[in-house]
């Protein structure tokens, strides 16, 4: 144990060789004050037993460190994270930086034991590492009982940990064996100018061989020619002839000295690509095993690959997802039933939003779940007329007259009839046809659950997505249990939609953020965009009811999209008598020229069927419960002792009476009717 300086601490320190020594001046799991880690020998610690521990490591670390991974600019050392940034993410191991850092103004920034070992790997000096032990790759026996993915990834080819001989995580490094043993230069066949160098890839070039851009681990690259490769890239022989089942003829390599545009997925490719003589086109490597059909959750129907489709056979050439135009000159994928057309990096940018389908002609079970169970009639185009439907016990009849049914709304997503319905002649219930024509099953995009949301109705819940009570048909997912109204179902069903308050289609851009000139309200993330001028709708406002009842005005209120009355005292909610933005959309009954803000009018529960049948835990009420609105008189609540304002379950059969909030927490259950 010997004294040393203090490092900038007040009190002398001492420095710690062995563990016993280390334990003993510890009262408890103590941290490095630089590097934030647990402390371990060699490490100094106070003389004052203040609570002041220091690595010897990160004692001694320069001010300033000339990495050979990054040869350009020195990496420095700071306190903490640059004030510009909101987060600080390391560069090598993907963990959060909140102490010490070493950073560069290309925006790289390292642990202090990050930064020095990765040093000690690109100087071939990994003393530390002696004495690790190596645990071999994953082999998998086939008996079911091993597990059989490993999501821990190495730091420096982010490859998976299990895939090749690792280190023992007790060097708190997740690396292989053969990473940490990499050459520093090396030549290769699709770079001949100059060598490579094993290096961080601070530009966050994509890698010129599989198009992928990687910011975290190592890469080889040539800087002059900013030209990358990944470890896992570069060290793969490139194959001469591959074949695939998915396509009929084998694909040939062609080295080339420029770049050139993939065949099958229509992106820029470089230096290696692989020919089809038979079919004269040319791919990346990743593509020559592209699969031919695939099921993805931006779509009902099955996705087929095609390298060439005519233009005459699409209504609209832009992909469902990104909006932008899809080239047919190059591989796309398109739906043959409906004639949508998707980019192939869009439908497969993320693989947990798509399965491979293997046999073409097997059906997909997820595509025949039809929630029409039975077709009684049918018209000269076609269309069903008289069905049966899984949700309701009586036959429905299809019918296009919306005028007389104005005052009705649809059983499945409770907005008015405002296009062609089904209904029964022997009960108030009516069905929008694209409500209908839902499957019982049906995976979306917007829901990160692998399983298929199931359709639902009976229940009372709160819509994930606009988060509006309900009680109308609904999705639920078995494995997360959220709900997802038929409403926000349909909105964001992708493709072009018409907004009657817009004279172009509006298409959603999930990531776009900014203003709904609806609501009036700025920085939302994900809305319907017009693309011929600039005009937002949230979805929430994109599904606002068409036409809305209010209990003081005999007639139906409709929705208005702006208030061209110049007269400013006219600008005020007949209902709150609060003043209201003109240029925000409201509610008016042209007939009693009255106007209110659209939250007034709709009120807290729009979409909230009322005398529904419900039916709770037998420990918290035997008999089953109506949903009531209470306006005039307010029993006490049977479970919190407070009177039932607004919304309550009451029972017929006896006097009792439970909140709505009281009720979910009992996590109540509708029956089915």
């Amino acid at each position: 144990m010997e004294e040393s300086n203090n490092y900038g601490h007040q009190h002398p320190l001492l420095l710690i060789l062995n563990q016993d020594q280390l334990i003993h001046n510890q009262s408890g799991v103590t941290h490095c004050s630089r590097c934030g880690e647990e402390v371990s020998v060699p490490c100094f610690c106070c003389v004052e037993h203040c609570g002041f521990y220091l690595h010897k490591a990160c004692a001694d670390a320069p001010l300033e460190l000339n990495h050979p991974f990054h040869p350009h600019h020195p990496l420095v050392l700071l306190q903490e994270p640059p004030s510009s940034y909101t987060g600080c993410v390391c560069d090598f191991c993907d963990k959060t930086c909140q102490k010490f850092i070493y950073h560069c103004s290309c925006e790289l920034d390292f642990h202090i034991k990050c930064a020095l070992f990765t040093f000690n790997v690109a100087e071939n000096n990994l003393k530390e590492l002696d004495h690790v032990s190596l645990q071999h790759p994953f082999i998998s026996t086939g008996n079911g009982d091993e597990e059989l993915e490993d999501v821990s990834k190495c730091f420096g080819c982010r490859e998976p940990l299990a895939k090749y001989t690792q280190f023992s995580l007790d060097c708190r490094f997740n690396l292989h064996e053969k990473c940490a043993k990499l050459p520093f230069k090396l030549n290769h066949n699709c770079h001949h100018k100059h060598p490579l160098t094993l290096q961080f890839n601070s530009e966050r070039l994509s890698c010129k061989i599989c198009q992928v851009t990687r910011r975290r681990g190592f890469v080889y690259g040539c800087s002059p020619c900013k030209f990358v490769v990944h470890i896992e890239c570069v060290s793969e022989s490139l194959d001469l002839v591959v074949e695939d089942k998915r396509h009929r003829h084998p694909f040939t390599l062609l080295l080339r000295g420029s770049s050139f545009i993939c065949d099958a997925c229509g992106t820029e490719g470089s230096y290696a690509s692989y020919i089809c003589c038979t079919c004269n086109i040319m791919v990346h490597k990743k593509c020559t095993s592209l699969p031919r059909i695939i099921k993805s959750k931006w779509h009902d129907h099955r996705l087929f690959h095609k390298y060439f489709l005519r233009i005459e056979d699409f209504r609209v050439l832009d992909c469902i997802i990104c909006h932008d135009e899809v080239n047919t000159e190059h591989g796309s994928y398109y739906c043959s039933k409906c004639t949508v057309i998707f980019h192939v990096k869009c439908v497969m940018k993320d693989k947990d939003s798509y399965e491979i389908v293997e046999n073409e002609d097997k059906e997909s079970p997820d595509e025949s779940v039809s929630s029409i169970t039975k077709v009684l009639e049918r018209n000269d185009a076609g269309e069903a007329t008289v069905i049966e439907h899984f949700k309701h016990n009586h036959y429905l009849i299809l019918s296009d007259r919306v005028g007389e049914y104005d005052d009705k709304c649809c059983g499945g997503c409770l907005l008015p009839i405002v296009a062609s319905f089904y209904y029964c002649t022997l009960c108030d219930f009516f069905l929008h046809k694209v409500c209908v024509e839902l499957p019982k099953v049906k995976h979306v995009w917007h829901h990160r659950c692998r399983p298929p949301l199931v359709l639902i109705s009976n229940e009372v819940f709160e819509c994930v997505q606009c988060l509006w009570l309900s009680n109308a048909f609904a999705y639920k997912c078995e494995e997360c249990k959220t709900r997802t109204c038929f409403r926000c179902i349909i909105a964001l069903t992708p493709g072009a939609c018409t907004c009657l308050g817009h004279k172009h289609p509006l298409l959603f851009y999930p990531k776009y953020i900014g203003r709904c000139v609806a609501c009036g309200k700025d920085g939302i993330k994900g809305l319907f965009r017009c693309k011929d001028c600039d005009f937002s709708l949230d979805y929430k406002c994109f599904s606002l009811p068409i036409t809305s009842q209010y209990k003081n005005d005999q007639h139906l209120l409709s929705l208005a999209y702006g208030d061209d009355n110049s007269y400013s005292e006219s600008h005020f909610c007949d209902v709150c008598e609060e003043s209201r933005d003109p240029n925000l959309w409201f509610y008016n009954c042209a007939t009693c020229d009255t106007s209110a803000h659209i939250n007034c009018v709709l009120s807290e529960y729009p979409f909230l069927k009322l005398g529904s049948i419900f039916k709770l835990r037998e420990e918290v009420h035997e008999h089953p419960l109506t949903n009531v609105k209470k306006i005039y008189y307010y029993p006490n609540c049977g479970k919190c002792g407070k009177p039932c304002f607004d919304l309550a379950f009451e029972c017929t059969a006896c006097n009792f009476i439970i909140h709505k909030k009281c009720a979910s927490a009992t996590h109540h259950q509708k029956l089915v009717a």
